[in-house]
C-alpha cells in the first residue's frame, strides 16, 4: 500500500485527528510544571537528574488537570474509532500491522524539519 486510494476517507480523517490530538496533548504537556501535585525541587547533586537542578514544582491547577483528562479521554475514543473501522475486515489478518503503520505514516504531518529537507 502505497497511497491513500487504499484507505477510505473517514478513516484518514480519524488518523490525522488523531495524530493532531497527540500533537495538542504533548505541546500542553510541555508548557505544565514537571510534578502534577506539588513538590519540592532538588540540586543537581542531591539526586540523579540529567537536567541538573530541579526547580520546585507548584504542581498542575483543577483545570490543567481538567484539560488533560479531556485530552486523554480524546484520544482514546480516536485511537479506538481507528482500531474498531470496518476497513480493517476488509485487510488480509497478516497484512493488517503493515496496512496500520502505512496509515499512519501518510496521514502523519510534514514536520518543518521535512519541509526544508525536500527542498
Amino acid at each position: 500500500m502505497t497511497d491513500t486510494s487504499s484507505f477510505p476517507d473517514d478513516l484518514l480523517q480519524l488518523q490525522e485527528r488523531l495524530h493532531r490530538a497527540h500533537a495538542e496533548h504533548r505541546a500542553y504537556l510541555a508548557d505544565l510544571p514537571w510534578s502534577v501535585e506539588p513538590c519540592t525541587g532538588w540540586a543537581r547533586g542531591e539526586r540523579f537528574s540529567h537536567r541538573g537542578d530541579v526547580p520546585d514544582s507548584p504542581g498542575w491547577s483543577d483545570e490543567q488537570k481538567t484539560t488533560v483528562d479531556r485530552m486523554w479521554a480524546e484520544i482514546r475514543e480516536l485511537s479506538i474509532a481507528v482500531v474498531d473501522h470496518r476497513h480493517w475486515a476488509t485487510v488480509a489478518r497478516e497484512d493488517v500491522v503493515a496496512a496500520r503503520m502505512q496509515l499512519k505514516k501518510l496521514t502523519r504531518p510534514i514536520a518543518p524539519a521535512d519541509v526544508t529537507e525536500a527542498a
